[in-house]
């Protein structure tokens, strides 16, 4: 497995992470082999939130890799927290308490990240300072980030941090591409040319800030997968010609299309079917070709000017 390089930290993460969302439902034989199947590919980053079967995933987490300190230090943990019923809570009092309550259930004494999970049009960025601060000196956060965050909110928070931002994570796949759909349609009179993410991804790399990519086999928001679905068959004929090519599965394919960009993207994935992520795994040895990457873009029906 490839290590992507988290700037300004002492984070080295695996270019594939588990996103454990999902795993709270799920038994414990089915929890304790995705977790050890993630090991022995190499995973070595593990995504969290406290909302995330309300607290159980990450309940089930600990138990499925049998949390103690031999684990802990072989293992990066990110949790993400903000998210509250009906409204978005960046106060410091919250901030806290949830990495509290999140250290709790995950039975370790710190996580290597916070995010914050989506942004607060409330948020005072001096009391998210003191929160961070805190934290930070007492050990129970090494590095902190954001999630669904446009550049200038990130500058902002920036402005008040000592630990500045290092990890944005958004919404990034074959079918969600929003933020680089504006970047090749500069000067054009068509609505991909929009920016309606205030040039994220340009802003990350020259900040260097890592972009970690979620629901990487997703289209819209929640609407399903794209793969093997008969709504892209354009779409699927292309990712299933490339994957006989490179004798690989389509799902290696989908995720080795976002690993090749030069931003050096870290793919989160959920899945909890243990071959399944076998199979996605095999992405971190494949290089997509600049005309297979732009072959499989246009099959899901975007356009070059």
């Amino acid at each position: 497995m490839n290590k992507i390089k988290i700037a300004n930290s002492n984070l080295e993460v695996s270019e594939i992470g588990l996103g454990c969302m999902r795993i709270a439902g799920k038994d414990k034989n089915i929890a304790e082999r995705i977790v050890k199947t993630a090991l022995e590919e190499e995973i070595n980053f593990f995504d969290h939130a406290d909302i995330y079967g309300g607290g159980k995933s990450e309940e089930v987490f600990a138990e499925a890799i049998n949390m103690n300190d031999d684990i802990r230090e072989k293992i990066l943990i990110q949790a993400k927290c903000s998210i509250r019923k009906g409204s978005y809570d960046f106060s410091k009092e919250h901030i806290i308490s949830s990495v509290d309550a999140s250290l709790k259930r995950l039975k370790t004494d710190y996580v290597d990240t916070l995010l914050l999970h989506r942004p607060d049009t409330l948020m005072e960025p001096e009391e998210v300072c003191e929160a961070f601060a805190e934290l930070y000196s007492k050990g129970k956060v090494k590095n902190f980030g954001v999630s669904n965050h446009n550049p200038m909110q990130i500058q902002l928070l920036n402005k008040y941090l000592d630990n500045k931002i290092v990890i944005n994570q958004l919404q990034f796949s074959i079918m969600n591409t929003g933020m680089i759909d504006s970047g090749i349609n500069v000067n054009m009179k068509v609505d991909s040319s929009i920016d309606r993410d205030g040039s994220v991804l340009e802003y990350c790399r020259l900040n260097d800030i890592t972009i970690q990519a979620w629901s990487p086999y997703q289209y819209g928001m929640f609407e399903g997968v794209f793969l093997d679905n008969d709504k892209f068959p354009e779409l699927n004929k292309k990712i299933n010609e490339i994957a006989q090519i490179k004798g690989v599965t389509n799902t290696a394919i989908a995720t080795a299309w976002i690993l090749r960009h030069p931003a050096k993207i870290q793919t989160i994935v959920g899945t909890m079917n243990s071959d399944r992520l076998k199979d996605i795994c095999k992405a971190s040895n494949i290089v997509l070709t600049r005309q297979e990457w732009y072959e499989i873009y246009l099959a899901a029906g975007n356009k070059l000017p």
